[in-house]
């Protein structure tokens, strides 16, 4: 893979960092939609509900399944009933979600170029959250439906490179987490770059605030050439 620009971190103010992939793969709340406030109803509300602390709870959602989460904070016994509580609650919640920008102005540059979503949410939720957004569905949306194991296991970027019928090597990762940053390094993902980062997450190639200054175009019959800079 061929890329170009200063390595870990955000580039100097005005400059350009360009890589070849042959795909892109998006992590969807936090990089293409702005759920955070659905995220934080939703869980503050469980929480309260099932006599937890808020703040505790919400600090451990983001770039994770909802099963793992509710696994981590509630007795066996309770865990099927819980989960399906925290799915009714973030999805009747999903039609205030918005996409973030650039989203839907780089999703329409890719005619043509595979790429895939990968998330941490049920099918159900994601789909819900993209069409509220008004973001195109993509071909290959992977889900916590379709995961043994949700971040940081590689099984989702490794699933999504491999229904495209690409190598994870020649592929790009959008993360705002960092547990969909080590989930695409243990992929073997070529070029992670960073979007709206939580506080914290490191490993990044590169680190914009959010899409705009992502474009995404063919070198003749080749690969995609990705360019993530600091605008002008």
């Amino acid at each position: 893979m061929q890329h170009g620009g200063k390595g870990d971190g955000m580039p100097e103010q005005g400059s350009i960092s360009t890589a070849q992939v042959d795909a892109l793969l998006f992590d969807s709340d936090g990089v293409l939609v702005d759920s955070d406030a659905s995220v934080l109803a939703a869980w503050s509300q469980w929480a309260t509900e099932h006599r937890l602390e808020p703040d505790d709870v919400t600090g451990r959602v983001h770039g994770r399944r909802a099963a793992d989460t509710v696994a981590e904070l509630i007795e066996p016994a309770q865990r099927s009933s819980a989960l399906a509580r925290i799915n009714e609650l973030e999805l009747a919640a999903a039609d205030t979600v918005r996409a973030l920008p650039g989203a839907s102005e780089l999703l329409t540059m890719l005619d043509g170029i595979p790429w895939a979503v990968v998330t941490s949410a049920t099918r159900a939720l994601a789909t819900a959250r993209l069409r509220a957004a008004g973001l195109p569905s993509p071909k290959v949306l992977i889900t916590a439906d379709d995961l043994r194991e949700g971040k940081p296991s590689p099984e989702g970027y490794q699933s999504a490179a491999d229904r495209l019928g690409q190598d994870t090597a020649r592929c790009v990762v959008f993360e705002d987490s960092q547990a969909g940053v080590l989930a695409a390094h243990a992929a073997g993902v070529g070029i992670v770059v960073g979007v709206n980062l939580r506080h914290g997450t490191s490993g990044t190639w590169v680190t914009v605030p959010d899409l705009r200054t992502v474009t995404c175009h063919r070198v003749e019959s080749g690969p995609v050439k990705l360019r993530v800079g600091v605008a002008v």
